[in-house]
């Protein structure tokens, strides 16, 4: 099938060879076939021969939303937890294993039915890919569980066995660290692409971290970090060091951090939503893109610090508390994603890519912060097909 997406009024493409980073084309159409995208251009250049037609209205698209970290292999909630941190009780990451606990009791229906849920909100808000870690089994079984749930609903799953340690290895974590090493990762390997670890005070440290990172690396897994969301700490040069995808939540970087993230291959998550649930510092990124480092945002849903889908509010977080520009924020939460899952293809829109878009109820991407919290997605096309 092929599909023409007409009279648009402002195409963001994510492709400099259009101008600047955004690759703005004003009054254009876009050529889907099959899957991919065959031509973007001016409108009036465009080939009509096709079996459907999507009239934008002269209103904006831009590309897919790509989430690059997100929790949505659980049960329960935590919404508790956020009212007594709005009266003023710090967060350390111990509701954890309450979710544990809940998605350790649910069956693999409910499972799966709380991952579809949460996959239709990502993408009626204009989400189109959406990677998926474990991290809330924490036994072979459940990991291996949540992997396999995980994977029915994306191709991006990371296995996170390594969260936070567990109750019943409490004041043991070296030989949780051990657990995760001998028995989880032989055993979840074949069902992720990444080994992920939250590398923080009251989770692992940074020997701890590493050990499990390599062992993941030795398995075939590539390398994503959770660090330096709650302390400044090693996250991020141990990040740096093993040639992480990208190390995720960066709210505390000194100087050397910020050299090497910019001297790396290693993407920058951000995931202003965490931060405003938690009233965590919010990270630098004005330093951080200023500096040259490669800037993604998230939305890190989450039934406890961040129990949100929608990618345009964090769009919105990111231009008013992390001082990026508009343009900044969008092309974080498009193409920005799509380097932090090592994908050339997505994210962007050009010959060749993945035909993922959205067309926005407004005339141009600015809207996106411009109009927080308004419903602006008007269709989304997700692999050559509206969604």
């Amino acid at each position: 099938m092929s599909l023409l997406v007409d009279n648009i009024g402002s195409l963001v493409t994510n492709d400099p060879v259009h101008g600047d980073r955004l690759g703005v084309i004003p009054d254009a159409a876009v050529l889907v076939d099959g899957d991919r995208i065959a031509w973007v251009g001016p409108r009036t250049q465009a080939d009509r021969g096709v079996d459907e037609v999507l009239d934008a209205g002269g209103a904006a698209v831009v590309p897919g939303f790509v989430e690059s970290h997100s929790h949505l292999v659980f049960a329960g909630d935590r919404a508790e937890e956020f009212a007594a941190r709005m009266a003023g009780e710090r967060y350390a990451a111990g509701g954890i294993r309450s979710t544990l606990a809940a998605t350790r009791a649910a069956t693999d229906a409910e499972l799966h039915a709380n991952v579809a849920r949460l996959r239709a909100e990502y993408l009626a808000q204009g989400t189109t890919t959406v990677e998926i870690k474990s991290g809330y089994g924490q036994t072979v079984p459940d990991e291996r569980r949540s992997l396999e749930v995980a994977g029915s609903h994306t191709p991006f799953t990371t296995l996170l066995a390594a969260h936070v340690v567990p109750p019943e290895f409490g004041g043991r974590p070296d030989a949780y660290v051990a657990l995760v090493i001998d028995e989880l990762i032989p055993a979840c390997a074949p069902l992720a692409s990444w080994i992920d670890v939250f590398c923080e005070i009251g989770a692992f440290d940074a020997d701890q971290s590493r050990a499990v990172l390599t062992a993941g690396q030795r398995a075939g897994l590539g390398v994503r970090v959770h660090g330096n969301q709650l302390h400044q700490g090693p996250g991020i040069q141990l990040a740096v060091e093993l040639g992480a995808a990208s190390v995720d939540h960066v709210c505390h970087a000194d100087d050397a951090d910020i050299g090497a993230l910019a001297g790396s291959g290693t993407v920058a998550t951000l995931l202003p939503a965490a931060d405003f649930s938690t009233r965590n510092r919010y990270p630098d990124a004005r330093r951080l893109w200023d500096a040259g480092v490669t800037v993604a945002l998230g939305a890190d849903c989450n039934p406890g610090t961040s129990y949100t889908t929608s990618l345009p509010f964090v769009i919105a977080l990111a231009v008013r508390e992390l001082h990026l520009t508009p343009d900044e924020a969008v092309w974080a939460a498009t193409r920005g994603g799509a380097l932090a899952l090592q994908r050339d293809d997505l994210g962007v829109l050009r010959p060749g890519a993945v035909a993922d878009l959205v067309v926005l109820d407004a005339p141009s991407h600015l809207h996106l912060a411009y109009r927080p919290g308004v419903p602006l997605v008007r269709s989304v096309v997700k692999d050559g097909r509206l969604a």
